[in-house]
């Protein structure tokens, strides 16, 4: 696992805001569970030369990289952008990039994977059609986004998040930018029940260390099961799997 970015190693300099980007960021980093769980809801997707858009530190992208020929993993956030670059220096595969959205770029990428990105974005319309013309007809985007406006909490506004998502209000703009929906679902139960009372109602910020050990270890293995066989009717995201038209 690669360092935070450079003020994660400063914890002093950090505003509020950051100290609670820095956090989910790490939190992520130590829920391996979690990490491999919603990695293989991509995977069957992604053909041999995937896009990503919002890489992050790039952890998804190490989940992904067996089942590929080629990578290209792209950031935003130019102070995690030098780390993503720096992790996969040495990789010959992966294409470390600046992207912004929307973008008037094109593509012939197999794929695209989005993890927690569209709700940080005002012009979500826009984004997905930007997403759109960077793959190939009929190619999927897979994409996971927060779920249900009454979880939106401080930790939300502080990671710049426009909006949470329904099943309904992902699909509406979808359809709005042009793509067909393959799959619409709420995944994670446990994990908004936890987020809401958590997040929401007590106003905590995400942390790592020993509660996330066990809530990783514990909670998301249980949930992972219910959920293999039926899917629930709410969740702390929704998983959507959109298609460019042919």
């Amino acid at each position: 696992m690669q360092s935070m970015t450079s003020y994660a190693t400063e914890p002093g300099l950090l505003t509020g805001d950051q100290k609670i980007q820095a956090a989910v960021l790490e939190s992520l980093a130590e829920a391996a569970n979690h990490r491999r769980w919603f990695a293989g809801m991509a995977t069957p997707y992604l053909g041999t030369h995937p896009i990503e858009i919002g890489s992050g530190l790039g952890d998804y992208a190490i989940e992904w990289l067996p089942y590929v020929e080629r990578y290209t993993a792209t950031e935003a956030d130019p102070e995690r952008l030098v780390d993503l670059k720096q992790r996969f220096a040495d990789d010959p595969r992966v294409e470390t990039r600046e992207m912004l959205l929307p973008t008037d770029e094109y593509g012939e990428h197999t794929a695209l994977v989005s993890y927690n990105v569209l709700e940080h974005i005002e012009d979500d319309v826009a984004a997905l059609r930007s997403m759109a013309r960077l793959v190939r007809p009929g190619a999927p985007l897979v994409l996971v986004v927060p779920a249900f406006p009454i979880a939106m909490s401080r930790v939300d506004v502080a990671t710049g998040h426009w909006r949470r998502y329904t099943r309904r209000t992902l699909t509406d703009v979808a359809l709005a930018a042009g793509l067909t929906v393959e799959r619409m679902e709420y995944v994670n139960s446990l994990g908004f029940i936890c987020y809401f009372i958590t997040a929401r109602l007590l106003g905590m910020s995400p942390k790592g260390g020993a509660m996330m050990r066990v809530y990783d270890s514990v909670v998301t293995p249980v949930t992972r099961r219910l959920e293999r066989h039926r899917r629930p009717p709410f969740g702390q995201s929704v998983l959507a799997v959109l298609r460019r038209p042919t």
